[in-house]
């Protein structure tokens, strides 16, 4: 697992990868991410924005940005959390994702909370330290 925390909001990430879904022979490798945030602070905060930075194995970089998560932009009280998976394809059997989460708070406040680097290995992938 992976988890970094900022201002008070913790996001873990735990990677599984898609066997059944990914086609080699066709370099389409999938996983899933289960994300889970969780509001450590005094105030409420609302997930507003996401943005990744998704990394192959041969450094090509995409980059997605959009408004909440799987379709919501969920809203966490003191002690709350809230979890939900998504997932990515690559067309490398490995690479990396980092991102941040843009958060408000109920003043109109913006922050954004660090989504820790996680990677994205096949079972099969030569692992090797970056």
């Amino acid at each position: 697992m992976y988890r970094t925390t900022t201002s008070d909001v913790t996001v873990s990430v735990e990677t599984t990868y898609l066997d059944h879904e990914s086609q080699p022979d066709e370099n389409v490798y999938v996983w899933a991410y289960k994300i889970r945030i969780e509001n450590n602070g005094a105030h409420t905060v609302q997930l507003r924005t996401r943005h990744w930075k998704i990394t192959d194995a041969y450094g090509r970089t995409q980059e997605v940005h959009g408004p909440g998560v799987v379709g919501e932009q969920p809203v966490l009280k003191p002690g709350e959390t809230f979890e939900y998976t998504s997932g990515t394809p690559l067309p490398t059997p490995s690479g990396i994702m980092v991102g941040t989460y843009s958060m408000e708070l109920t003043d109109g406040q913006t922050f954004d909370v660090a989504i820790p680097a996680f990677s994205l290995d096949t079972p099969s992938a030569k692992k090797k330290l970056n």
